[in-house]
């Protein structure tokens, strides 16, 4: 018996939010996972074949996973069970590897800490999406969202400025500057997120916020770009294990600046006073 009812769209659509394609939300996040396998396996020393194997079991699960999703028209089934338990797995890969560094227990090749509790968030924000369903008020969604993601971002961010040559020294400066500027912004998406605790009927703040959000994510998103084109024709010096990984976070900024599209204009329609654009 599949876990999940198979009946209509799911979630469906309330209040002022728009249905949740969760059939688009895996495709993109099974990638993403498979990608996240990948990088783990790159990063580990040479003298853990057994979880480079696993890290590779899981690379080939998430690949038939996005070649069934590809076929399917809806999320539901022995599709979505299989989809779920894959995510379950690399949670706790994750987490795994993630233990034994913190109790000294193994070699960190390449993967930093911060970096497999990273990639371990995103796996569960992922689960939460195929298990749950999306918050009636766009407003909530909208902070929720932002508070995630900004953080993402920052940490993004933080992983470049490591990954990046010490020569590179204009990147890095770059880099620095973004990383003041997603800190400040994170710290206030955590301040309107607790504010909106209280549920104001109207919060026009959000919406100020929200577009300096976006205007900063797509600077950030352009200079991810822009490091992915100069690593691909090899005039990028660095440690990046692949310049699949600077696409890999370019990828993640355009879903950010997708969800803010999406829910901006709801936020506008339903708690705010502003008038539409």
């Amino acid at each position: 018996m599949s876990r999940t009812d198979c009946s209509g769209n799911s979630p469906i659509c309330r209040g002022c939010i728009c249905e949740f394609n969760r059939l688009e939300e895996a495709r993109f996040w099974a990638r993403i996972m498979q990608e996240h396998a990948l990088f783990i396996k790159l990063g580990l020393p040479c003298d853990e074949p057994d979880f480079k194997e696993e890290a590779q079991d899981l690379i080939e699960e998430f690949k038939e996973l996005r070649e069934r999703l590809d076929r399917a028209s809806r999320l539901c089934g022995d599709l979505l069970d299989d989809l779920i338990d894959a995510v379950k797995d690399i949670i706790k890969f994750k987490a795994k590897l993630l233990r034994l560094l913190l109790e000294c227990k193994a070699e960190p090749g390449s993967n930093y800490p911060l970096l497999l509790d990273h990639i371990r968030r995103e796996a569960m924000h992922f689960l939460e999406l195929l298990k749950s369903p999306v918050p009636e008020d766009p407003l909530t969604m909208l902070l929720q969202q932002e508070v995630f993601w900004l953080r993402q971002m920052k940490e993004h961010i933080e992983f470049v400025i490591h990954l990046l040559d010490p020569s590179e020294r204009e990147l890095i400066e770059d880099a620095e500057d973004f990383l003041k500027i997603f800190s400040r912004l994170l710290e206030t998406a955590r301040d309107l997120e607790s504010m909106d605790e209280t549920r104001p009927r109207h919060f026009n703040t959000v919406v100020r916020f929200t577009q300096t959000v976006i205007n900063n994510t797509i600077a950030l998103r352009d200079f991810k770009a822009a490091a992915f084109e100069l690593a691909k024709l090899c005039e990028l010096l660095s440690i990046v294990s692949t310049p699949l990984l600077l696409d890999h976070i370019r990828r993640e900024a355009d879903k950010f600046l997708d969800e803010l599209e999406v829910l901006l204009p709801e936020v506008r329609r339903c708690n705010s006073t502003l008038k539409c654009d």
